[in-house]
């Protein structure tokens, strides 16, 4: 079975049993399982639109089990803290990006829910081995999971029959906003390190001392 019969699948699945099969597949999905998330946000809004599915039950589930996911792949990271302190605490790279991590967490989280959706599972572990609070993340998951239900199920409710086409340029358009971000992360690291200064550390051999006596 490749791809294309699986999305058809899950979205007549979709179809048949309602919003908590919608439910359930965002849970799946938010552990890593390789399911259209974003085409079935866009599918249900579509399929809200044909009276298929509940205006106000849908959304709320699929929220539910976005969340539900997340926070269960944010306690994988959480739980394998203790092997990855001991692997990398004395790290100096490790601790900056803790660092930066607990600075800086907040937008990653909010960003990966709905733009940068190819993240959020890699963001969720590095979240909770990271030592992010549980609260903090929450917050912000909650929030970037609902800014994805409300914006892509809208554009479905919105195109109605031509749901297909924008759930197409949304993932196409993640994926390029994915590689970008690479590029410019990696472009940010070799202008940091052509900055760092050269050190060279030439052995000096110290002159003998020059015996006055000698010379007289």
């Amino acid at each position: 079975m490749n791809f294309t019969d699986l999305n058809d699948l899950i979205l007549t699945w979709v179809i048949i049993y309602g919003a908590p099969m919608l439910a359930g597949t965002l849970f799946l999905g938010a552990l890593g399982i390789p399911v259209p998330g974003t085409l079935l946000v866009v599918a249900a809004g579509a399929f809200v639109r044909q009276g298929v599915l509940d205006i106000y039950i849908t959304p709320l589930l699929g929220l539910i089990g976005a969340v539900m996911g997340d926070t269960m792949s944010f306690s994988m990271g959480y739980f394998a803290r203790a092997w990855i302190e001991r692997r990398f605490a004395h790290s100096a790279a490790w601790q900056k990006a803790e660092a930066l991590f607990n600075r800086r967490g907040g937008i990653a989280i909010y960003l990966t829910r709905w733009l940068l959706t190819p993240l959020a599972i890699p963001i969720n572990l590095i979240a909770g081995s990271s030592g992010y609070g549980g609260g903090k993340f929450l917050l912000y998951n909650v929030s970037g999971e609902l800014t994805w239900i409300i914006l892509y199920g809208g554009l479905g409710y919105l195109f109605g029959s031509r749901w297909e086409l924008i759930s197409d340029f949304i993932s196409n358009f993640s994926g390029l906003l994915v590689g970008l971000a690479a590029l410019g992360a990696g472009i940010y690291l070799v202008l940091r390190w052509l900055k760092q200064p050269i050190t060279t550390t030439a052995a000096v051999t110290p002159l003998p001392e020059l015996n006055i006596e000698m010379l007289e």
